[in-house]
């Protein structure tokens, strides 16, 4: 199996699971509700991004048994519902809309950055060092950082938050380094990253210089 198959049905299963966690508790309230909304078209979307414009660092073959332990790891992310559901909780009303904020921002930042990735590796290889990653190396990183951030606010527990940060920690920290180290073997590579963020676009002298027009491998 491909390790896609295991990201787009822990994706696919997000909105079923939540709902079901609401039908089984009997909990509709607004932060239930929300988070449905939320995290549920996160996934559908996932599905769409994957059809239209998909990842091929997913693509990778693994194993079956490989396969059946990511999806349970994966599956950490389905506590911050349960939790959330479960207690019957009520997240006050400007938490919700923070996290609703910070949600919009990360999914645009996380599937827009994609988009642009891959259609311009698609007509041209090269360092991408215009649009969402003028500024910042890992726009896509930052977006899905600020999408499950949302969702932790949401739950008021210390639980999804450490979970979060040991998905930092064993995921994306390595991944964006290794990204990082491949990026150097492009000789423009130093430029840009004294020009852009590593995680936080770098804003200094943003209006005075401009980014190059070069197209890559993010």
């Amino acid at each position: 199996m491909k390790a896609k198959h295991i990201i787009n049905l822990h994706k696919g299963l997000c909105f079923p699971f939540v709902l079901s966690l609401m039908v089984i508790y009997h909990n509709f309230t607004i932060g239930p509700l929300v988070y449905l909304a939320l995290h549920g078209t996160y996934g559908f979307l996932w599905l769409l991004k994957d059809r239209l414009y998909p990842d091929k660092q997913w693509e990778e073959e693994i194993p079956i048994l490989i396969g059946i332990v990511g999806f349970f790891i994966v599956g950490l992310y389905w506590v911050a519902p349960f939790i959330l559901i479960s207690s019957g909780s009520e997240p006050p009303p400007v938490l919700i809309a923070v996290a609703i904020a910070i949600n919009i921002l990360g999914v645009f930042l996380h599937y827009t950055s994609d988009a642009q990735k891959y259609f311009t590796l698609k007509y041209k290889s090269g360092l991408i060092t215009e649009g969402f990653f003028a500024r910042c190396r890992n726009t896509n990183y930052l977006g899905e950082i600020c999408t499950y951030l949302s969702f932790a606010l949401l739950v008021q527990h210390w639980l999804p938050f450490l979970i979060l940060g040991l998905f930092a920690i064993i995921v994306w920290i390595p991944n964006i380094l290794k990204k990082d180290k491949s990026l150097s073997r492009y000789p423009e590579f130093e430029e840009y990253k004294a020009n852009s963020g590593l995680l936080l676009p770098q804003l200094f002298n943003l209006l005075t210089v401009k980014a190059p027009s070069q197209a890559s491998n993010q």
